[in-house]
């Protein structure tokens, strides 16, 4: 009987993402990818694991040589009662300094920032990943939904082409 429980349980193996980013290609060309580890507390930790959480309007920023997260909604956790979190707190985001400095130098170049990505599980913890990007104009976000509309009419007369 204790096997079925644990049968039942939901896994959540390496490489599981949570949330994702998905605006973020659409408005941004992004240059670089990186991963970083964030700080939460323990109610943000299994609210993320229920999926209530979104990084649609999220962004990083420097402050005091620190990167953090901001305007990630985290929902609150309803069996956490009077110690659960605030939903829009900004969060520190953990990476080694060479990197952190290397970011700090790149960002201050125009039209650079950084963008989270995806939210996703790694041996156990939780992580970020972050795009370092630079914003697309109007003419650059419509050629890429013509490049996108192109390839699926390609692929649907491949897949005709077949039967």
């Amino acid at each position: 009987m204790a096997n079925s429980n644990k049968a039942k349980r939901k896994r959540i193996t390496n490489g599981h993402v949570f949330v994702k980013n998905r605006r973020a290609s659409h408005e941004y060309h992004i240059r670089e990818r990186l991963e970083a580890g964030i700080s939460l507390v323990g109610s943000e930790v299994k609210s993320i694991r229920d999926g209530r959480c979104s990084l649609a309007e999220a962004f990083c920023q420097f402050h005091q040589g620190e990167l953090f997260l901001l305007q990630a909604h985290i929902a609150e956790y309803t069996q956490a009662h009077s110690r659960n979190h605030v939903p829009l707190r900004r969060r520190k985001l953990l990476m080694h300094r060479r990197e952190l400095d290397r970011l700090q130098d790149a960002i201050q170049q125009k039209g650079m920032t950084l963008i989270p990505l995806a939210l996703y599980a790694k041996t156990g913890l939780i992580k970020l990943e972050l795009g370092l990007c630079q914003g697309k104009q109007l003419h650059d976000k419509r050629a890429t939904i013509k490049e996108r509309e192109q390839k699926r009419e390609m692929d649907r007369a491949i897949r005709e082409a077949r039967r």
